[in-house]
């Protein structure tokens, strides 16, 4: 396990890469096997010696394991680091936290862009389709690898919120608590559509070359990766988010161009959102990953029956929403929440009032800080001696 320390040189956890499934392949949902794959983590604070106090974080559709610290990649602070730290609502003095990068993803679990182990070569896509149950069923694995049987909480926003309700469904005997951030039971028509837009932006770049611009020296389909980013970042502000910040505002002139530059502040915008995101991001592993979130649907194994998928649940749930999400409506969650009280199951909900958009549970959100904290400590009892 690699050491990190941040600029401050405090210990900031530790990374891994860890190679599973040599002896027991992963069964993916398509039906085809991973044997052997990789999955890449981050892990904060210490595991108590009755292993109880473990939380799974789980990330969105662009996010990584570094969600808190410094990101190797980027050279930037992680996706939530006003949530996890010292002190903070998952507070790695008393918890022991688990980042997992995603099956299918970028950096360094098998995706596309890693080395196929048959051919030596990249994967591309002869890497297998893959689903959110095949990213948590990953996870199982790693969750296992680390030797613990049962997890106190796993949390997530938005695709991370999509882990959260997998593993509370079908993993639940290895499931204490889960929050669930801004997401869904099922991805609806609109965002599939969103999806295929941003795919076939990718595709219609000259430089996919049907997914095998790896092999291509210095070719990337950096441009209609770009427009997918563009287009699916409109989905995670708001209305008036975008219009407090930007409203109609000239960029860096005072008069209109009459041309088809970038005359507004909110295309300038959306254009450094697309080009900073192709130098991190891979253009295959987009295509995989939103197929994933497009597959998912939890309630398809219980019948189409979402009431089905919670019966006799053990799990506890805490859900939020934000006011201003279009993406995944408070509508949804509340759709999670009636199926969980027709169960009689145990959950907590909160729509939080904040103008953002989607992208809230990323931002500073108080109310946000303080339901995640409160419900964990409200579910906390481990001992003294659990956490020595």
């Amino acid at each position: 396990m690699t050491m990190n320390t941040d600029e401050t040189g405090e210990d900031d956890g530790f990374a891994e890469v860890v190679t599973l499934g040599k002896d027991a392949p992963l069964r993916l949902s398509s039906g085809e096997t991973l044997s052997p794959f990789n999955v890449a983590y981050k892990c904060w604070g210490k595991l108590n010696k009755t292993k109880s106090n473990a939380i799974l974080v789980c990330h969105a559709l662009t996010g990584d394991q570094y969600a808190r610290g410094k990101n190797p990649i980027t050279g930037k602070e992680g996706w939530w680091p006003k949530v996890i730290g010292p002190g903070l609502p998952i507070d790695t003095d008393k918890y022991f936290v688990i980042c997992p990068n995603v099956l299918g993803s970028c950096s360094g679990s098998s995706g596309p862009k890693e080395i196929n182990p048959k051919t030596g070569e990249p994967y591309g896509l002869d890497f297998p389709v893959i689903t959110v149950a095949d990213m948590v069923s990953a996870q199982v694995r790693l969750v296992d690898y680390l030797q613990i049987e049962k997890l106190f909480s796993v949390v997530g926003g938005s695709m991370g919120g999509m882990q959260v309700m997998h593993w509370a469904v079908n993993h639940r005997n290895r499931v204490k608590t889960a929050i669930c951030i801004a997401s869904t039971w099922r991805h609806s028509a609109q965002n599939i559509a969103f999806h295929e837009v941003g795919r076939q932006a990718i595709m219609a770049d000259p430089n996919w070359y049907e997914g095998r611009y790896f092999e291509k020296k210095d070719n990337r389909p950096h441009a209609g990766l770009s427009v997918a980013r563009m287009a699916a970042h409109i989905t995670y502000m708001s209305e008036k988010s975008l219009t407090s910040k930007f409203g109609r505002n000239l960029q860096d002139r005072e008069k209109l161009t009459f041309g088809f530059d970038a005359d507004f502040q909110i295309e300038s915008y959306l254009r450094y959102q697309g080009i900073s995101f192709v130098d991190r991001f891979d253009a295959n592993s987009y295509l995989y990953i939103t197929r994933a979130m497009d597959y998912y649907d939890i309630s398809v194994e219980f019948g189409g029956s979402l009431t089905a998928a919670f019966e006799g649940t053990p799990v506890k749930f805490c859900l939020m929403s934000f006011t201003s999400d279009w993406l995944y409506p408070t509508s949804e969650s509340k759709e999670i929440v009636r199926a969980l009280n027709a169960v009689g199951a145990q959950v907590s909900f909160v729509e939080i009032d904040m103008d953002k958009g989607h992208d809230s549970f990323l931002l500073d959100c108080p109310d946000m800080f303080n339901i995640i904290s409160g419900f964990l400590e409200a579910e906390d009892d481990f001992s003294e001696r659990d956490r020595s």
